[in-house]
C-alpha cells in the first residue's frame, strides 16, 4: 500500500538531503517533486495546489534547528500538513438509545460493498456487543443476496430477505418490523450499486433514505480507482449527506490519492478501511498511520496489535524473560518464526517496520514467505539438543539435517552462522541499558538522527558503508566466543 507515493515522495527528499542547506530556491526545487509525485498518486489537483501552498509558506519561513538534518524539518512539515488535509481519526458509530440504529450502505458495483456489509456486522458484534440483521437490499445483482447470506452465516447473524422481491423500499420497510421481532438493535443496509453513477440508483437510494431516515449513511469506495472514487463521494455526498466513507482494497495497488483527497473534497470523513478479503479484515481508519506509510515511517502501531492478537501474554512474558538474560537458542527462533507466520507475510510485515521499508523493497520478486518455510524445516529436521547447542552440529549431522529438510547441507551452515550473529546480538543487547536497547530498536542515536540497526554495525540502508577492520575484527571476536560457549555446554 502506498509504496509507489513512498519511493517518489522519497526521491524528493533525498534532494534536500544532497543539499544539505536549505535555500528558499533548493526548497522550491524540491517541492516540485512532492508535487508531482502526490499528482502521480491520483491526489486531487486542487488538494495538491492548496497543499503545497501550506508547505511551501511553511518550509520557506521554517526557523532551522541546527541539530536536525534539513530533510528531516522538510519531511515534518509535508507529515503535519498531509494530517492536516486529512482530519483527525473518526471511527465514532452513532447508536440510537432507543430502538433499532440503521446504517445505510451505499456505493458502486465492485466497490466490495456487500462485504463490506459482512465485515462491519462482525465488527458491530465484537468490538460494540451489537446484535445486528442484515438487509438484503440489492435486487439488481442476482448474487447479491445470496452472498450476503453466506456472510450472515459466518458472521452468526439473521440476514432478511425476501423471494421474488422486486422494490427495494418496501422490502427495508419491512426489514423494520423483523428487526422488533428478532430483537436486533442494528439493522445493516445493503443497497444497489451500479457500474457507474446514473439518476436511477440515486432515485431509489433517495427513496429508502427518505422512507427509513437511517441514522448513519457510509459510501463504500474502492481505493484502487484514485480520483474517481473522490468524484464519486462527492456526487453520492451531494445526493444522500453522509456521515463518512470506507475504503476499501487498501490492500492492494493503492496509489494513495482517495485516501488524500476524500476529506477535503468532500468534507466526509473516511471512517474505515478494508484491507483484504477476510471478515476481520475492516479497522478504523487512523490518518496518522496513512501518512506514516506514505513518507516510510512504517505503522509500528499496526504491527503491535497484530502482535496482541496472535501472541499470548504468557508467551511474551516467557520469552522476555530469556532474552533479557541473553538467552535465545534455535528453539526460540522457531518459535518466533511460528508467530511471525500468524502474523502475516514477511513483505507486510517489514514494511510496518519504521527504516525497513526499503528491504521490503529489495523482496521484489522474491518468495520471502517459501525462506521463511525453508528454514522452519531445517529447524524442524534437528534434534532437540541440536536445537539448544547448535555448536554440536558437525559435517555428519549438517547431512542428516539436510536431508529431512530436502535441503543442501550448505544451507544448514548458513542458517547457522545467521543465527550466530543474532545470539550474538541478543547477548549484547541484554547487556544494555534501557535507553540504550529503545536506542537500538528504533534506529535512534545519540545525536537523535535515525539509522535502525547503528547500535550493532550495521550501516544505514543505502549508504553503501562498509564496516571498518575494528569493527569486523569485534564482532569476529564475539562470534567465537559465543561459538566457544555453545561447545562447552554441548559437551
Amino acid at each position: 500500500m502506498f509504496d509507489d507515493l513512498n519511493k517518489r515522495l522519497g526521491s524528493a527528499f533525498g534532494r534536500f538531503r544532497a543539499r544539505g542547506l536549505l535555500t528558499e530556491a533548493n526548497i522550491r526545487e524540491g517541492l516540485r517533486e512532492v508535487r508531482t509525485a502526490l499528482l502521480e498518486a491520483d491526489v486531487s489537483l486542487s488538494v495538491v495546489q492548496e497543499l503545497m501552498d501550506r508547505i511551501t509558506e511553511k518550509a520557506v519561513g521554517a526557523q532551522l534547528i541546527k541539530s536536525i538534518k534539513a530533510d528531516q524539518q522538510v519531511v515534518k512539515i509535508v507529515h503535519d500538513e498531509l494530517l492536516e488535509i486529512m482530519g483527525k481519526s473518526d471511527t465514532e458509530i452513532r447508536f440510537e438509545k432507543t430502538g433499532p440504529t440503521i446504517i445505510m450502505l451505499c456505493g458502486l458495483q465492485g466497490s466490495g460493498k456487500t462485504t463490506t456489509v459482512g465485515k462491519l456486522a462482525k465488527m458491530l458484534v465484537e468490538k460494540h456487543n451489537r446484535r445486528p440483521m442484515l438487509v438484503a437490499a440489492d435486487l439488481q445483482r442476482p448474487a447479491a443476496i445470496e452472498q450476503l447470506k453466506v456472510l450472515g452465516h459466518q458472521v452468526g447473524v439473521p440476514v432478511f430477505a425476501e423471494d421474488g422481491a422486486s422494490d427495494p423500499v418496501k422490502l427495508c420497510q419491512a426489514s423494520l418490523v423483523a428487526a422488533n421481532k428478532l430483537d436486533r438493535d442494528t439493522i445493516i443496509l445493503d443497497t444497489a450499486g451500479r457500474l457507474h453513477i446514473d439518476d436511477d440508483l440515486m432515485e431509489q437510494l433517495q427513496q429508502i433514505e427518505k422512507r427509513l431516515r437511517p441514522h448513519v449513511v457510509y459510501f463504500v469506495c474502492d481505493a484502487m480507482t484514485g480520483q474517481d472514487a473522490v468524484n464519486s463521494a462527492d456526487a453520492f455526498n451531494k445526493a444522500l449527506d453522509l456521515d463518512g466513507v470506507i475504503l476499501t482494497k487498501l490492500d492492494g495497488d493503492a496509489r494513495g490519492g482517495a485516501a488524500l483527497s476524500i476529506r477535503q473534497v468532500t468534507g466526509v470523513p473516511i471512517k474505515f478501511v478494508g484491507k483484504g478479503e477476510k471478515l476481520d479484515k475492516l479497522e478504523g481508519f487512523d490518518p496518522a498511520r496513512v501518512v506514516g506509510q506514505m513518507l516510510g515511517m512504517g505503522d509500528i502501531v499496526s504491527l503491535v496489535e497484530e502482535a496482541q492478537r496472535h501472541i499470548t501474554d504468557e508467551e511474551a512474558a516467557l520469552q522476555q524473560e530469556r532474552l533479557s538474560k541473553g538467552k535465545f537458542d534455535l528453539n526460540d527462533f522457531r518459535t518466533q518464526i511460528i508467530q511471525m507466520k500468524k502474523m502475516g507475510p514477511v513483505k507486510d510485515l517489514l514494511g510496518k517496520i519504521p527504516g525497513m521499508n526499503q528491504m521490503a523493497g529489495q523482496l521484489e520478486g522474491v518468495d520471502a514467505d517459501k525462506e521463511v518455510r525453508r528454514i522452519e524445516g531445517i529447524i524442524d529436521s534437528m534434534t532437540p539438543r541440536e536445537r539448544s547447542t547448535p555448536g554440536v552440529i558437525d559435517i555428519a549431522r549438517r547431512r542428516r539435517i539436510a536431508a529431512g529438510a530436502g535441503v543442501d547441507p550448505a544451507d544448514v551452515s548458513s542458517l547457522i552462522k545467521q543465527f550466530d550473529g543474532m545470539a550474538a546480538l541478543i547477548k549484547q543487547m541484554s547487556q544494555m541499558s534501557l535507553m540504550d536497547r529503545v536506542r537500538a530498536l528504533t534506529g535512534m542515536g545519540r545525536n537523535g538522527m535515525m539509522n535502525p540497526g547503528a547500535q550493532f554495525g550495521v550501516p544505514k540502508a543505502g549508504t553503501g558503508k562498509r564496516l571498518s577492520p575494528k569493527e569486523k575484527e569485534k564482532m569476529r571476536k564475539e562470534r567465537e566466543k559465543a561459538d566457544r560457549k555453545r561447545r562447552r555446554d554441548g559437551k
